[in-house]
């Protein structure tokens, strides 16, 4: 980590007497599920402002195909969703926070419904559930088949857009967290209609989502750049397991075109992978093949992928009805169309890719940060349930049970003991080259991709820190306007961080493997790395 870094409190200049300012009881930085299922909370009890970074449709949440995971019949139980999640967590799943969540799902998950969430019925009226990878029972709940996360945030939009207590700012870039001497968030400055724009609140919820467009292959939406985790780290929150990210198996792989998530519902009901030479191969290293959990069932697809000298393996589909697998997976069957790929003759060629990020701010049962009046929900919050791999669906999961949490608790922590204090702070100018941001974030992609990916080894993790450092001389020290440069500041603040956390847990676990320790360590890894500025 540069010394620019460590010693950077703020991304821009700030002077809040000459900026433009707002006032809430609660600010939400997101709007994902976690965000918006906060601010409806939060609004039972008073003013709410969320902000986003584009517009309310876009986020993680929405483009999430999967379904979300809870116990919805009877042949299921809380014991069994218990189970599977603390051992696909390979030892560092919290029991506390995990029977927690599962235990408040069913009846959060009939309230979307109630809300007008349009889940996928059975013939007897009751939300349809199916079978995903490390799940023992059908638990998974699905809305128009892949449509699942854009099927729920359009129902929660829905109900804050009608909600008067509720602020809506779409296309902020939100920069950094304003804090006081005494470790107190007073909410945050931004960037609006390209003008500075201060936010106080008394309490702030960060739901910024995920970072997997920190790697050159990702599912992920471009706005994924973990902002949220670069904000926190800088107001000194403190920060835990960044070198856990998972990665999703199953990514429609077409040279030239950007990755597209292929569902891993579709393993659920009966597709198969299978190699270059059309051979499944999945049995061999695991007796669930297809159903491993996510961390398996990657490293097998690269192991077959070196034995068969190829860049890809295959999903086969062909046995599904082609009707039903139109009407069951629209968005897949669009994408393999607009391809040329006949799924009723044809393989889809698929490889794992970045997709969801394990580590975050590190929160507690309440959704506390390191920071008073500072929450965080959602894919940016380490809350230590997912452990070392996140068990399928159950981010969605995550995000809807803290989100309430966490507006809940915000919105009856209020105080007018919190002064908002006139803040100044001035970057130095630089008199170092400047660099092309964008030429700098592509180069960044490649090389996580290339030495912090799915495989890892020490002398890699050892380049990939240097190089990064010495970006960031060139970069950290200066001062940008444009949102595509703040993107590159914060990214690699992240990326050096996770690169920093990956040498450190020297051992494999879950979706970290480390080629030169690839065994689990548990006497001297069964726990948390953090971390802090």
């Amino acid at each position: 980590m540069s010394n620019q870094v460590r010693s950077r409190r703020y991304l821009v200049n700030i002077d809040s007497i000459a900026t433009n300012q707002l006032f809430t009881d609660c600010l939400i930085i997101g709007a994902g599920i976690a965000g918006l299922r906060a601010a409806i909370q939060a609004s039972e009890n008073c003013n709410v402002i969320i902000v986003c970074k584009t517009k309310l449709q876009e986020s993680n949440t929405w483009h999430a195909q999967g379904g979300i995971a809870s116990v919805l019949n009877k042949t299921d139980s809380f014991e069994s969703h218990i189970a599977d999640t603390l051992k696909t967590g390979c030892g560092l799943s919290d029991p506390t926070v995990v029977e927690t969540v599962i235990k408040q799902g069913p009846e959060l998950v009939e309230q979307l419904l109630k809300w007008g969430t349009d889940f996928d019925m059975s013939e007897n009226n009751k939300i349809a559930v199916t079978l995903e990878g490390g799940h023992a029972q059908s638990r998974v709940a699905h809305a128009h088949g892949d449509k699942t996360g854009q099927v729920i945030a359009q129902a929660l939009i829905n109900k804050i857009t009608q909600n008067p207590k509720i602020k809506i700012i779409e296309n902020f870039y939100a920069l950094d967290l304003l804090t006081n001497d005494q470790n107190q968030c007073l909410g945050a400055i931004g960037q609006c209609k390209n003008s500075p724009q201060i936010i106080w609140a008394q309490n702030t919820i960060l739901a910024t989502g995920g970072a997997g467009r920190l790697y050159r292959e990702t599912t992920n939406p471009e706005i994924a750049t973990g902002d949220g985790i670069a904000m926190a780290y800088r107001a000194g929150a403190v920060l835990q397991d960044l070198e856990l990210i998972q990665f999703h198996p199953t990514t429609l792989y077409i040279a030239g075109a950007s990755r597209a998530l292929i569902t891993e519902a579709l393993r659920g009901e009966g597709a198969k992978l299978v190699d270059a030479k059309g051979k499944r191969f999945m049995d061999e290293y695991h007796p669930d093949a297809e159903l491993a959990p996510r961390d398996i069932v990657s490293q097998a697809i690269l192991k077959q992928m070196l034995k068969t000298n190829t860049t890809h393996v295959y999903l086969d589909v062909r046995n599904f009805d082609k009707k039903h697998f139109a009407k069951r997976f629209p968005l897949i069957n669009e994408l393999c169309e607009s391809f040329d790929i006949d799924t009723s003759k044809d393989l889809i060629p698929v490889r794992p890719s970045a997709h969801y990020m394990i580590g975050g701010v590190k929160t507690d049962l309440t959704a506390k940060t390191s920071i008073e009046n500072l929450y965080a929900a959602g894919e940016v919050a380490s809350t230590n349930l997912h452990g070392a791999n996140r068990l399928a669906s159950n981010s969605l999961l995550e995000g809807l049970v803290f989100g309430k949490i966490a507006g809940q608790l915000a919105s009856q922590n209020l105080t007018d003991r919190i002064k908002h204090p006139n803040i100044s702070y001035t970057i130095p100018a630089s008199s170092k080259t400047r660099l092309d941001t964008e030429d700098v974030t592509n180069s960044l992609r490649a090389l996580m991709w290339r030495n912090v990916g799915i495989t890892r080894k020490n002398q890699p993790l050892k380049e990939a820190s240097e190089i990064i450092n010495f970006w960031q001389r060139y970069v950290m020290d200066k001062t940008f306007e444009s949102t595509h440069s703040f993107q590159c500041q914060n990214m690699l603040t992240v990326c050096s961080l996770m690169a920093q956390t990956a040498r450190k847990r020297r051992e494999s676990r879950g979706v970290h493997f480390r080629s030169d320790y690839p065994q689990r360590d548990d006497k001297k890894f069964q726990k948390h790395i953090t971390i802090t500025r």
